[in-house]
C-alpha cells in the first residue's frame, strides 16, 4: 500500500504525560509518529499539566534514563529520600530509607507544569514526531490493513491513516468510548484536595503518607522548601473543606497531620478532584491499544497512577520497536504488550484499592490488624523490601527502558 502524506505508523491520541512519554520513547526510530492533542501545550487548560505534582517512582527515573530524558527531568525534580507512613491516633508506622536500601532516592516529585514544558520542547525537536495540535478526534474506522482516523483541526475535517492507534487520552478516553470498549467504575465517593504547602520546618526530602479519620493525606517534598499536599476527603464534605479560609484549612490540616513539619505556614491555590477506580475491560484490539489512564485510573494513595502508566509506555514501546518489519497493529503483536502488563496492573490496582478500603474503615479489629501490618512491614526486612520494589516500579519482568537501557 502506498503511503500518503497523511499516513503515520502510529497515532497517539492524547499528548499528556503518558502520551508524550511514549512519543519520546519512539523518537529517532524508523517510525512516523503523530500526537493528536486537543489543547495546546503550555496552555492553562491542558489538564495533564496543571498545578498538580506527581511522584515519580525510582523505576520511572530508570525509564526516563532509557528514553534519554532523565538529565532534563532531574533539573526539575525533588528527590524523596525517606518515606514515613502512619495511622493517626494509632501505634502503627512504617519508615523507608533510600540510603538503607542502596538507592539514591525512593522517588522524585515533579510539578506537572514543568514536565509539560519539558515535553513540549522535546517533542518539537524530533524529526519523526509530528504534533497535531490543537486537534480533536472525531471518530475512527479499523480496517484490515490500517485505521482511518478523522480529526478536526483549525475548523477543518481531516482523515489520517495509521497502522496503530494509541489511546492515551485519560480517564474519559474518547478512544475507549469510540471503540466500544466497556469499563468498570468504582466510585470512592471521595475527592482529592490538592495544594502546595509551606511548612515551618525543612522537609529534609521526607514524604509523609498519613491515614486519618477524614481520609489519607500525603505531603511530598518539593523545591524551595514547599510540600505538595494530596488530602482525601469524603465527597459530601469537600465543598465545606474548599470553602474554609486559608487559616482554617491549615489549622484543620495541622490537627490531622501533626507537628512533624512544624507549623504549616502558607497554602497555595486549592483544587479538588473526584476519585474513582476505573478499569477498561480490554486494553487492546486490532490496531488499537490503551495506555495510562485510558486503561486504568487509580486512587492517588501511594502515588502509583502515572508510574503504572509510564510502565505501560516502556512495555509497549519495546514491543513496537521489536516488531521490526511486522505490522505493529496486528493483534499478535499487541498481545505481547497486553500479556506483559497484566500482572503489574493487577498488583498495583489491588494494592491501591486495598489500602483505600482498609484505611477508610474504623472497625476496631481492622484498625488493629492494619496497624500490626504497618509494624510488620517496618520490622521485617524481606516484607519491606518486597513492598518497596513494587511501589518503586522494580518488580516483575522489566522492559529495557525500565532498566535504563535505550531501545535500539
Amino acid at each position: 500500500m502506498e503511503k500518503s502524506a497523511q499516513h503515520y505508523d502510529l497515532l497517539i491520541i492524547g499528548g499528556g504525560m503518558v502520551g508524550a512519554s511514549l512519543a519520546c520513547a519512539l523518537a529517532n526510530q524508523p517510525l512516523r509518529v503523530g500526537v493528536v492533542e486537543a489543547v495546546p501545550f503550555r496552555s492553562d487548560a491542558q489538564p495533564s499539566y496543571d498545578d498538580r505534582s506527581i511522584a515519580l517512582a525510582y523505576g520511572s527515573r530508570k525509564i526516563f534514563e532509557g528514553i534519554g530524558l532523565w538529565q532534563q527531568v532531574k533539573e526539575i525534580a525533588t528527590p524523596i529520600k525517606k518515606i514515613h507512613i502512619s495511622d493517626r491516633g494509632h501505634f502503627g508506622a512504617t519508615r523507608m530509607d533510600a540510603a538503607h536500601e542502596g538507592y539514591p532516592a525512593l522517588g522524585y516529585v515533579v510539578e506537572n507544569r514543568d514536565l509539560g514544558q519539558l515535553f513540549a520542547k522535546q517533542l518539537s525537536s524530533f524529526s519523526n514526531i509530528e504534533l497535531i495540535c490543537p486537534a480533536q478526534l472525531k471518530h475512527f474506522t479499523i480496517n484490515a490493513n490500517d485505521a482511518e482516523v478523522v480529526i478536526e483541526r483549525n475548523g477543518k475535517i481531516e482523515t489520517l491513516t495509521t497502522q496503530l492507534i494509541i489511546g492515551a487520552d485519560g480517564g474519559r478516553s474518547a478512544v475507549r468510548q469510540l471503540s466500544g470498549i466497556s469499563h468498570s467504575t468504582d466510585d470512592y465517593l471521595q475527592n482529592a484536595v490538592i495544594a502546595n504547602i509551606s511548612p515551618g520546618k525543612d522537609h529534609q526530602n521526607v514524604a509523609y503518607e498519613r491515614f486519618t479519620d477524614s481520609g489519607p493525606l500525603a505531603l511530598l517534598p518539593m523545591s524551595d522548601g514547599r510540600c505538595s499536599l494530596v488530602w482525601t476527603v469524603d465527597r459530601d464534605k469537600v465543598d465545606e473543606v474548599m470553602a474554609w479560609n486559608d487559616e482554617t484549612f491549615l489549622a484543620r490540616l495541622q490537627a490531622r497531620f501533626g507537628m512533624r513539619l512544624g507549623l504549616l505556614q502558607k497554602i497555595g491555590k486549592r483544587k479538588a478532584y473526584p476519585l474513582a477506580l476505573v478499569r477498561a475491560d480490554e486494553h487492546i484490539r486490532p490496531r488499537l491499544a490503551l495506555i495510562g489512564n485510558a486503561a486504568h485510573v487509580l486512587h492517588p494513595i501511594a502515588g502509583q497512577g502515572f508510574n503504572l502508566g509510564i510502565r505501560d509506555v516502556a512495555a509497549l514501546a519495546q514491543v513496537i520497536v521489536e516488531a521490526k518489519d511486522n505490522d505493529i497493529g496486528l493483534l499478535s503483536v499487541l498481545n505481547q504488550y497486553d500479556q506483559w502488563r497484566k500482572r503489574d496492573q493487577r498488583c498495583v490496582t489491588g494494592l491501591t484499592d486495598g489500602l483505600v478500603r482498609i484505611f477508610s474503615n474504623q472497625i476496631t479489629p481492622l484498625v488493629m490488624g492494619r496497624n500490626s501490618g504497618l509494624l510488620a512491614v517496618d520490622i521485617i526486612p524481606p516484607v519491606k523490601r518486597a513492598l518497596m520494589r513494587q511501589t518503586m516500579g522494580l518488580a516483575g519482568k522489566l522492559p529495557k527502558l525500565a532498566r535504563g537501557i535505550p531501545l535500539r
